[in-house]
Order: structure tokens, then sequence, then C-alpha cells
């Protein structure tokens, strides 16, 4: 087997990226405190076409050099905003007709391989800081919580990775109904 060179992977530029169909799925980080998870999250929004991300309370906002190094220039593909609270946030995207879902380990949690994205709704996934996770008011705010189950001596995994991981299902339907 041949590796892909970037001209074998038919990737589009910038202008096509932000004109082509995006999955309807926004990202918000309910007070992400690591540039590098940040930027992170950029890129794996980007890699599956998520419609954004919303940053929340202490989370970072670009340009900044920090999240550059992750991201790889997502910052600036992938559409975002920024509100002083998560509350705020979830009633403005509620508002707009998102539902919202938390990545957060609680009682009667959907596990991830259990959920059933339905292709014409509108997701807000928030996910939460790398020590507290997602604050128990936003928790309360939400439609559904998505638990990845896990097996190791560790109970989480990486905010970025967990985002990742939850993303790939929501990409899944995403590509099957283009």
């Amino acid at each position: 087997m041949k590796k892909k060179t970037i001209w074998d992977m038919g990737r589009v530029d910038l202008q096509a990226f932000k004109e082509q169909k995006k999955m309807d799925v926004v990202v918000v980080l309910d007070n992400v405190r690591s540039l590098n998870n940040i930027g992170s999250i950029f890129r794996t929004a980007d890699g599956f076409s998520a419609q954004g991300v919303v940053l929340c309370g202490i989370s970072a906002v670009p340009p900044s050099p920090e999240i550059h190094k992750t991201a790889l220039g997502a910052e600036d593909s992938v559409d975002w905003e920024y509100f002083e609270s998560t509350q705020a946030a979830v009633e403005q995207l509620r508002h707009r007709g998102y539902t919202i879902a938390c990545l957060e380990q609680v009682e009667n949690s959907v596990a991830l391989e259990k959920l059933t994205v339905e292709p014409n709704r509108k997701y807000a996934l928030v996910v939460g800081n790398e020590v507290e996770g997602v604050q128990q008011e936003i928790v309360d705010m939400a439609d559904f919580c998505i638990e990845i189950p896990q097996n190791g001596t560790k109970h989480s995994l990486n905010v970025s990775v967990s985002t990742a991981v939850a993303l790939w299902e929501f990409f899944k339907v995403f590509i099957s109904n283009k």
C-alpha cells in the first residue's frame, strides 16, 4: 500500500469548505482551559465538517498561537462564537432549534454505542472542563447526556479525544445521508 499524498485526498480549499454542507452539530466548550485542547477540537470540527464551535467562559478564543499550534488553521475554517457563560450559549442554541447533548458521565446517560442520531435534527454537543467536566447546571439543561464506555483504570478520556470519539458517531450518520 502506498500512503496517500495531500493531492490524493482531494481536500477542498478554505472557501469551498465554508460553502459546503456541514453536519448539523456545533461543539460547545464549557470552560475548557487548555489551548491545545481547544485547537485540537477545532481541527476535529473541521475534519468532521461540524457546523461550528461555541467557546464559553474561560475557554480562550482565536487568534492565538497556542490554539493555532494544534488547530493548524482550522480556527479559520470552522465558524465559532464566544459566550461569557455556557448557560447563555445553551439557551441561545436551544432557541435556534438545537437539541442539547452533554458529553458527561451521569445517571441515565446514553452509552455512545446506543446513541441514535436523527439525520434532520440539529445537535449542540457540550463538552466540559478538563478537571470538572460539564457543569451540573448545564447537565440539568440538557435534553440528554452521552457517555463513552471505558474499561481501563482511568475514569475519563482527554476532552479533545472524547469530542473526536463522540463526533465520529454523528459524522457516520451525516456521511450516510449525504
